[in-house]
């Protein structure tokens, strides 16, 4: 039996490397985009001030890093639950990302929608959606690609309102939206 030696050094750097993209976010959720610095990244992270820019040596190389850990991290759960969850769960999934997780939501928008103006991001901000269709293997993609258009929709609407909508205000909204997804995903009928 071969034991594989493990790099202490790589595990050490890849933990900073996730601190720092965590601490990005937290950033992102107190002080908006604007707010991201190295500096204002070490300081949240709790690492030296040059780790930032050793791991990611402009600020894009850090918000493109933020974005898709995002994506394939916090983004997990949820993508699972739009892709194949029933119309209540996405709905309480969607009603806690506008209310208890209200910050965090706002935070990966911002950085979502800052791809617009930099179009180095655009790849990192399009991985959410790579992700969803990957999971969810659509019969039509781009069906499915227009559920995914409304259920962002709907995020957007519920950060905007005064009063974050609830699970039940949700649930009716998803079940009109979840009949034309599971058509989508259905598997390809074999003749």
């Amino acid at each position: 039996m071969e034991f594989q030696k493990v790099d202490g050094r790589k595990a050490r750097g890849e933990k900073k490397r996730r601190a720092i993209v965590e601490a990005t976010l937290r950033v992102i959720e107190r002080d908006g985009v604007t707010g991201v610095t190295h500096r204002s990244v070490a300081r949240e992270a709790g690492v030296p001030t040059t780790a930032p820019t050793y791991y990611y040596a402009t600020l894009d190389d850090l918000l493109i890093a933020t974005l898709l850990w995002s994506a394939e991290e916090l983004c997990d759960e949820m993508l699972h639950v739009v892709a194949t969850g029933s119309a209540r769960e996405i709905a309480q999934c969607l009603a806690q990302a506008v209310d208890e997780h209200r910050g965090r939501t706002l935070a990966e928008y911002e950085l979502y929608l800052l791809a617009g103006r930099r179009p180095e991001l655009k790849p990192a901000a399009r991985r959410w959606l790579d992700l969803a269709v990957e999971l969810a293997r659509p019969a039509d993609p781009t069906g499915f690609r227009a559920f995914l258009a409304a259920i962002d929709g709907l995020l957007i609407q519920g950060l905007i309102a005064d009063v974050a909508p609830n699970e039940a205000e949700l649930e009716p909204i998803v079940s009109f939206l979840i009949r034309g997804r599971d058509e989508l995903t259905a598997a390809p009928r074999e003749e």
